[in-house]
């Protein structure tokens, strides 16, 4: 070993290595993951972890095992000399919400929360008032200038409230040519809507809730809106939006209907070249009540120094939370996080020990990094985003681990956010030395790759990888792809997401591999990926690296 002693016995990735090297691999698995990987997961799984919420005694018993686990593998601090990143958390609760009224020359009406609308605000202020703020219909609420396409031009929306759609004008249209068709682009998140609505200067930014461009239904804004919300504090946060919110579709058809304006025929102007933002000529108004409080959680970093260009960095990543616990009328419910994201974590683990059991160091540096608050708005990642450790001008490329395929060796690998990037000819190769075929995500216009921690990294520029086991099961029927499939919905952020006996550690321990490999190639590598071209990431990768060749 080229750096550190090991005081366990490792049995996952350099045995499986070495084999490989030797003879070829054939996609065979030729050892089980040993003990190390289910340990770790039934540690961090365990009710002693409580759940793993950030800031929890659970989450403080958490980042303490990864930076203890870290240690022992012989992983460097990767933030100066400390493993930890310290991510400043706020958390607000709202309450005492009055209507929201939009009133008009001749109407007024009044939208109920949680029903009709849910809203709330990341300002730090006890009282939070919105009062005679004009309306403006902003189509999609987009500026991408790739795309030649600017929501915003020709109006000032200024202390005005924005009504907006979710996803983005190919989803409506399926036309391939304008942004990517039916697969979601960033621009598409909600999010990035209120971002780019408080760039443009707006109070406020309501997106009419509609299920299919969602992918989701209203219970599950009306859910996720109402109670504890978190966020991390960027200048006070006077850059937030002083309310951002979403309207039941439904409301939004009557608000439309009263301003004397055919509804659907905004929204299918709102997805084509051209669209101008339409004034509706009234007035809305809200108040309600800010609780907040101030708390501090911590991303773990740890890395190991590259040999020959050590100022260039390639990233694992995975977080390291979960939803803790909840009191019910029975007790306490557990929410373990065995799957999400227990076997991230200790994907970590794993493939650290494989690059420190290497004969030589890699060229390049590796960082390992558990983050926190993924679970709350990936806000560990965002926060490491904009306080990188490792330059993101020198930060090659990177791969996120967010829950592990447990069921079992697949045919096919899932790579979320395929096109996206020349990440996409390193993936192909190395599983094809699996002897398993990469596949798009089916459901792009989910979009599921701007939902996950690699985001964050991937809005600077860093070209990441998003893939996982596929559907097609080595040797089982379409019959157990559908087990999985409801077993994963059954289990999926509930109590029930625990280690069990359905587990199988030969597709963990299949894409452990994977991972590895392309993060050798990656580390062992001189160049440096870029995005696609067209892509909304292109642009920054590019300005990243002007600086980086200065």
């Amino acid at each position: 070993m080229y750096k550190a002693t090991i005081f366990r016995t490792y049995l996952i990735l350099p045995v499986i290595m070495a084999l490989m090297a030797s003879c070829g691999y054939s996609g065979t698995i030729t050892s089980p993951v040993g003990k190390n990987f289910e340990e770790d997961v039934k540690i961090l799984s365990s009710d002693e972890f409580e759940g793993r919420a950030p800031a929890s005694p659970g989450g403080i018993k958490s980042k303490s095992y990864i930076e203890s686990r870290f240690k022992e593998i012989g992983l460097s601090p990767g933030n100066g000399q400390t493993y930890f990143q310290a991510v400043p958390l706020l958390e607000t609760e709202s309450s005492e919400f009055s209507p929201l009224t939009i009133t008009g020359s001749n109407y007024a009406l009044t939208l109920n929360y949680p029903d009709e609308m849910v809203i709330g605000s990341y300002r730090m202020d006890d009282k939070i008032t919105l009062s005679n703020s004009e309306v403006v219909f902003a189509g999609y609420g987009i500026v991408a200038p790739e795309y030649g396409w600017n929501d915003y031009e020709g109006i000032d929306v200024k202390g005005k409230t924005v009504i907006l759609l979710v996803n983005d004008p190919g989803f409506v249209t399926s036309d391939s040519s304008m942004f990517n068709g039916r697969a979601m682009t960033y621009y598409g998140r909600w999010t990035y809507k209120f971002e780019e609505a408080a760039r443009q200067g707006a109070a406020a930014a309501l997106i009419v809730h509609q299920t299919e461009p969602a992918s989701y239904g209203w219970e599950v804004v009306r859910n996720s809106w109402s109670g504890k919300q978190y966020s991390v504090v960027v200048d006070g946060n006077t850059g937030r939006l002083t309310v951002e919110g979403w309207i039941h579709y439904d409301a939004a058809a009557l608000l439309f209907q009263e301003a004397g304006i055919d509804m659907e025929q905004a929204f299918a102007q709102a997805a084509l070249p051209g669209f101008s933002a339409l004034p509706l000529n009234a007035e809305a108004s809200v108040s309600f009540r800010n609780r907040y409080n101030h708390s501090e959680c911590h991303n773990v970093l740890g890395y190991i120094e590259g040999s020959k260009n050590p100022e260039e960095t390639i990233v694992y990543m995975a977080h390291w939370d979960h939803l803790g616990m909840v009191k019910t009328d029975d007790g306490v419910d557990i929410y373990n996080g065995a799957i999400d994201n227990a076997t991230g974590v200790s994907a970590l683990f794993s493939i650290a020990e494989a690059f420190i059991s290497e004969d030589e160091a890699p060229e390049r540096s590796v960082l390992f990094m558990a983050v926190t608050a993924e679970e709350s708005g990936l806000l560990g990642s965002k926060y490491y985003a904009e306080h990188p450790a490792f330059p993101v001008e020198t930060t090659v490329a990177g791969i996120n681990i967010d829950a592990m395929n447990v069921y079992g060796p697949t045919n096919d690998v899932v790579s979320v956010g395929y096109g996206f990037s020349e990440l996409d000819n390193i993936l192909e190769k190395h599983a094809a030395s699996q002897n398993r075929t990469v596949k798009p995500d089916p459901y792009p216009e989910r979009g599921s790759y701007f939902r996950s921690d690699h985001i964050n990294l991937a809005r600077k520029g860093v070209p990441m990888i998003y893939a996982k086991g596929g559907n097609d099961y080595t040797g089982k029927d379409d019959e157990y792809s559908q087990m999985v499939q409801e077993d994963n919905k059954m289990r999926y952020h509930t109590p029930d997401d625990v280690v069990n006996e359905l587990w199988d550690y030969d597709g963990i321990n299949q894409d452990l591999q994977l991972y590895f490999l392309i993060g050798r190639e990656l580390a062992n590598s001189s160049s440096f990926p870029d995005w696609a071209e067209g892509s909304e990431f292109r642009a920054v990768r590019d300005s990243t690296q002007n600086l980086r060749r200065k």
